[in-house]
């Protein structure tokens, strides 16, 4: 080696068989930085390449998959019917009119008792006949608890008969205090009868709205009035075994004692303490209200 050699710390390659520098990745007369140059150069082709690549993605990852056909979501359940709708056909029908007749019923009844408490107007005066038809007797209106001066007085029902004995005679029995017995049986009576509180009240004051103070009848319902009242009458008295066992009521007379009631103590109202009585005329008792009183009692 010459001194040029023993001095130099460079590396010397082997020559190549015709004294050139063999042929590799970098010659020998190029540079560290020309060699990292070709390197990025590489390297950037490189990445062009992989970009002009079409990126084929794994189906199984699901932030890159696409999105498929959803699946149809389940209807909701239907509920079942109830009422009226669970019926078939034929019997939803007939409920319906049922419905439909009730409530035209209510409807029709609710305006008769409208115009039957209403002061007097054009449809009262043409259609009078009709509504006390539907409202009497089973439906009258007493509004005396609202009246200004409410009902202050004790109206007693008394009655009293002439019957035929069985050896044929006739005999006049006393007074029977109707309202009396009815007081009687309603007194200490947990759930006392419709009948007992109102029947003979009602009967009464059917009466006497249909008659004037001389007992004559006032407008057409005045004898259906005085039929009903003695009607009840017959029937109590038959009850009571008026003249004894196998008597006929031939005749009745009805009769009422009406009471004031007295004033509270701090009142200065002063009323009178004397009953006032008022009799009706003897009544014919017919057959038909003989046997229709004996029937009906030996059913109840």
């Amino acid at each position: 080696m010459d001194a040029y050699d023993e001095g130099s710390k460079a590396r010397h390659l082997p020559d190549g068989p015709d004294g050139s520098l063999p042929e590799g990745p970098a010659s020998a007369g190029s540079t560290p930085d020309s060699t990292a140059c070709a390197d990025q150069e590489s390297v950037g082709q490189e990445s062009t390449d992989q970009e002009s690549v079409p990126q084929h993605h794994d189906s199984r990852a699901p932030a890159a998959q696409a999105p498929g056909p959803q699946a149809p979501a389940a209807d909701p359940p239907v509920p079942t019917p109830t009422g009226i709708a669970s019926l078939p056909l034929r019997s939803q029908i007939v409920a319906a009119l049922a419905l439909a007749v009730v409530a035209v019923v209510a409807c029709v009844h609710l305006g008769m008792v409208f115009l039957h408490v209403a002061p007097s107007n054009t449809v009262t005066k043409q259609h009078g006949r009709a509504i006390d038809d539907w409202i009497y007797p089973e439906f009258e209106q007493n509004w005396k608890l609202f009246a200004p001066n409410p009902l202050q007085q004790n109206i007693d029902i008394q009655v009293r008969a002439q019957v035929r004995g069985a050896d044929g005679g006739i005999t006049e029995t006393g007074w029977y205090d109707l309202s009396a017995l009815d007081g009687a049986a309603i007194d200490g009576n947990l759930l006392p009868s419709h009948t007992q509180q109102n029947e003979l009240r009602r009967a009464w004051d059917f009466y006497t709205g249909t008659h004037d103070n001389d007992n004559h009848p006032v407008g057409l319902r005045g004898d259906l009035s005085q039929r009903y009242l003695r009607r009840i009458v017959v029937l109590r008295l038959d009850r009571e075994g008026a003249g004894g066992r196998g008597a006929v009521i031939e005749s009745v007379q009805v009769r009422s004692r009406t009471t004031d009631v007295p004033p509270p103590k701090w009142s200065e109202e002063q009323v009178s303490d004397t009953p006032v009585l008022r009799e009706l005329p003897w009544w014919t008792v017919p057959e038909e209200d003989v046997t229709d009183a004996r029937t009906e009692a030996s059913a109840g």
